[in-house]
């Protein structure tokens, strides 16, 4: 995200959140603020604490979109405004995205019933991947 689309959108660039949004669009699963404070102290010095406000703010802003999972961790993600949905192992915690969206049609009755506008939604599948299945059978 360059200065301009910042300014449009009344957020501050600076070198912390180029870094941080720099990190979440080479990453191909959503990362927790943990996951993303460990990467940035490689880049620059910034505390914890710089790296939760500027998501907030991201996040606040549409940039960036957050989740909470059934782990109980919050998840944070580039907002390509392509909604995703993802497989995560229970055993290893491997995400696998899914291509397509299976709720499209679930979202039109929906809308249909309600008169709601439904502006997006979330969905997590959680299981065993085959790695770790086949390791379970092999014990």
């Amino acid at each position: 995200m360059n200065r301009e689309m910042m300014k449009s959108l009344n957020l501050k660039y600076t070198k912390k959140r180029e870094v941080i949004l720099k990190i979440l669009e080479q990453s191909n699963t959503p990362m927790t603020a943990e996951d993303i404070f460990t990467l940035t102290s490689k880049e620059l010095h910034m505390s914890f604490s710089t790296v939760y406000r500027s998501l907030s703010a991201l996040t606040e802003k549409n940039v960036i979109m957050k989740e909470l999972r059934q782990d109980g961790k919050t998840y944070f993600q580039i907002n390509s405004h392509n909604h995703k949905h993802h497989i995560i192992c229970t055993v290893c915690g491997e995400v696998t995205p899914i291509d397509q969206c299976p709720l499209h049609e679930l979202e039109n009755k929906l809308t249909q019933q309600t008169g709601y506008q439904i502006t997006g939604h979330n969905l997590e599948f959680c299981g065993i991947c085959p790695k770790c299945s086949k390791q379970a059978h092999n014990k």
